[in-house]
């Protein structure tokens, strides 16, 4: 330890203290400005995504504002609408409601199936615009709903024609099915 000591003692004699005090404190500086730089990068890269995100936060408000005028073409009933446009349960004989053939698509939020059909729903109501009236019921907010019509499985959809018995059918199908469907039993065809 002694021998490390008179080493360093020796060496530093050698050399001009102030110049080793400036070397040292321009590569502080150098390391401060390094620092510094890398903030600055750091901190403009942060303001760039912060940006960036709220830009994409209010596109998404804009355009669910878009969405929200634009007619649906799928109906959610509750409970009141539902007796109001399609059967009034409180009749002893169920007579139909509407003025043109419905389906009656009972789904939930958690099933996987009921969400696999509801876009083809909705394309199926924009390409029937007009002739038949396309509506869903959430059986979670509506239990009497499923209840009344004996719902034990969905997705569970319910073709109401203008003339003749509706018929209920369980299960996931495809846009071609459902089209045979709504062509034999609402239309007719």
């Amino acid at each position: 330890m002694k021998i490390l000591f008179f080493m360093l003692h020796k060496f530093l004699t050698k050399i001009n203290y102030s110049r080793i005090c400036g070397i040292f404190c321009v590569s502080l500086q150098r390391v401060k400005c390094i620092i510094m730089k890398n903030m600055y990068k750091s901190f403009a890269l942060t303001a760039v995504i912060m940006f960036a995100l709220a830009s994409c936060g209010s596109a998404g408000a804009q355009n669910d504002k878009k969405k929200e005028s634009r007619p649906k073409g799928v109906t959610e009933l509750t409970a009141d609408t539902f007796q109001t446009k399609v059967y009034n349960l409180n009749q002893e004989e169920l007579v139909f409601l509407g003025d043109k053939p419905a389906i009656v698509d009972f789904t939930a939020t958690w099933c996987g199936p009921c969400q696999r059909i509801a876009p083809i729903l909705d394309e199926l109501a924009a390409q029937y615009d007009g002739e038949i009236v396309i509506y869903k019921v959430d059986i979670d907010k509506n239990r009497d709903l499923a209840k009344a019509f004996n719902v034990s499985s969905i997705p569970a959809v319910l073709y109401i024609p203008l003339n003749g018995d509706p018929v209920m059918t369980v299960g996931s199908r495809d846009k071609g099915k459902f089209t045979t469907e709504i062509e034999t039993i609402l239309l007719q065809k």
